[in-house]
């Protein structure tokens, strides 16, 4: 592919979003409308406006194309591959988050290119346009790592959880199984959580104990959890 090397380099946002739904780690997608790659799945993503910074443009095509906003979203890394977009040199910043998706109610400005707005499996992902696929697989990688390091998986859970719904957030994430006895051991070692004297009101489950985090002690905590 021959390039024009007197083009001005555009530049566009990304927005990985993961969440846990219907016991499920999750990544919010969009389907493209119109070309390149219409009819596929990808991130919320656009072109930023001269006159924004990255962050005011991720805030702003989150909004449009999902109905997301006043969330917090961390830059993530920039991808610059020379053929990551068809027929033209884009660069892209890409930004990620973690939220509980009972927070949000989704849809998309009917301008923009996108058609539909869903949740899917972040391990059974449909084809994925552009470098959709390696910007989420390095998101997952970044998750890991900031996982065993910070308690970041209080911003996928309910504000009371069990210890079960915590471990199994761990879980998904980390996509193995932890054993349960040395997983609470080390949980309660870190001091960041609060025991309530509530119960959790499952069917035919005896009732669980529920938790809640330490908002006190929780920015606080660093330490190697579950590498």
């Amino acid at each position: 592919m021959m390039f024009n090397e007197t083009k001005t380099h555009e530049v566009t946002v990304d927005v990985v979003i993961f969440t846990i739904q219907d016991g499920r780690l999750k990544v919010l997608l969009v389907k493209r409308a119109s070309e390149p790659f219409k009819g596929r799945w990808a991130i919320p993503g656009g072109f930023i406006r001269l006159s924004e910074n990255l962050d005011s443009a991720a805030l702003r095509i989150l909004k449009e194309k999902t109905a997301v906003q006043n969330i917090y979203l961390e830059q993530l890394y920039t991808f610059g591959d020379p053929l990551r977009y068809p027929n033209s040199r884009v660069i892209t910043c890409a930004y990620f988050a973690l939220i509980r998706s009972d927070d949000l109610k989704l849809g998309f400005d009917q301008g923009t290119q996108v058609t539909e707005v869903e949740w899917h499996k972040v391990y059974s992902l449909p084809q994925l346009a552009f470098d959709h696929k390696e910007i989420i697989e390095y998101s997952i990688k970044r998750m890991r790592e900031r996982l065993e390091i910070s308690p970041i998986a209080f911003q996928l859970l309910p504000e009371k959880f069990t210890l079960t719904e915590l471990q199994h957030s761990y879980e998904l994430i980390l996509a193995k199984k932890l054993d349960k006895r040395n997983f609470r051991k080390k949980i309660m070692s870190l001091d960041m959580l609060k025991e309530l004297d509530e119960f959790s009101k499952s069917g035919s489950k005896r009732p669980a104990r529920l938790y809640k985090f330490d908002e006190i002690n929780l920015n606080s905590k660093r330490g190697h959890f579950f590498s």
